[in-house]
């Protein structure tokens, strides 16, 4: 059996996946080096590819498991056959996202971005009254391990919480409210916070447009870090710039990357980071994804069910 890995991992993290399949072959290439002879001989691929089109190139296949919670491209039947296990790595980015919709949601509410400015221009100037966090009403439209692991945190720090989820489910509790998609409309005025933890599928795409972003309060501040397509951006620069909502923090656009001289780039009140929340910015997120691998490696040898299946439909990893 020859399993491909695709992930940027150590020593130690390679010893763990080699013992979770003793006997196996391993090969370890970055995506940027993996070539056609590595993907038609592989049985086994962990991590993603440069581009899903690749696996035309797998034909002995039979699981993938990638390295992050997206699955775009990767559930084409035209790409990847059927019969092919698909799993992704939800569970591993909830601690690195979180903390950057936290980090980019103080600055927001603080005006660190404004002063940040004036330090680089050397003025001392105030920029008048700021928000508090405590008592806001966040809402999060995306309720998997990200939107979940964010309304945690922000039930701690005083929080009301609202979930936004696709199916209807038990209510954790530190989520105050929770509701399916019919409820959004109802929310976005009642929201302080809206934060968008959403994949990219037509169930998703443009979910924020015009009219919806219309229905936050000015006061109210965005948070993006699921996929840009979620937010239709020429209405988010409109809003922003006629100061219809008080902020946004973007670690994902449409189009991705940004372009120079978007004017996206320079609206008021606007943060944004080139999708750098997940990925492997926080080594304990690669550390998590590691631990993923070696536990379905266990299972796939037993013929145990996978963690974290893809329902091909929808890109959602299912339950078990």
């Amino acid at each position: 059996m020859q399993i491909l890995v695709t992930m940027p991992v150590n020593d130690r993290q390679k010893d763990l996946l080699k013992s979770a399949a003793p006997g196996a072959d391993f090969i370890f290439h970055i995506k940027s080096e993996v070539t056609s002879g590595d993907l038609a001989s592989a049985d086994i691929i962990l991590g993603n590819l440069a581009d899903p089109r690749q696996l035309l190139k797998a034909g002995n296949l039979k699981w993938i498991q990638l390295n992050n919670a997206g699955t775009e491209g990767y559930c084409d039947p035209q790409i990847l056959s059927p019969h092919v296990q698909l799993t992704n790595a939800t569970g591993a980015y909830g601690l690195a996202i979180s903390e950057h919709m936290i980090g980019c949601l103080f600055m927001l509410r603080k005006k660190l971005h404004l002063y940040y400015a004036n330090q680089l221009r050397e003025e001392w100037k105030k920029e008048g009254h700021v928000a508090i966090v405590q008592g806001s009403r966040v809402l999060s439209v995306g309720m998997g391990d990200i939107g979940s692991t964010f309304l945690r945190k922000m039930k701690a720090l005083g929080a009301v919480t609202v979930g936004i989820k696709r199916t209807a489910g038990e209510k954790p509790p530190y989520v105050d409210k929770l509701y399916t998609a019919e409820a959004l409309e109802r929310e976005l005025p009642l929201a302080d916070i809206v934060a968008l933890s959403l994949p990219g599928n037509n169930e998703t795409r443009g979910i924020m447009n015009e009219r919806r972003l219309g229905l936050m309060k000015k006061t109210a501040v965005l948070l993006n870090v699921g996929r840009g397509s979620a937010v239709d951006t020429e209405a988010l620069f409109k809003c922003l710039s006629m100061g219809k909502i008080a902020g946004a923090a973007l670690d994902v656009t449409d189009p991705e990357p940004l372009p120079e001289g978007h004017p996206l780039w320079k609206a008021p009140n606007v943060v944004i980071t080139p999708h750098i929340s997940g990925g492997f910015s926080l080594p304990e997120t690669l550390e998590q994804i590691v631990e993923i691998c070696a536990d379905n490696l266990t299972r796939y040898l037993k013929g145990d069910p996978l963690r974290n299946q893809i329902d091909r439909k929808s890109g959602y990893a299912m339950k078990f």
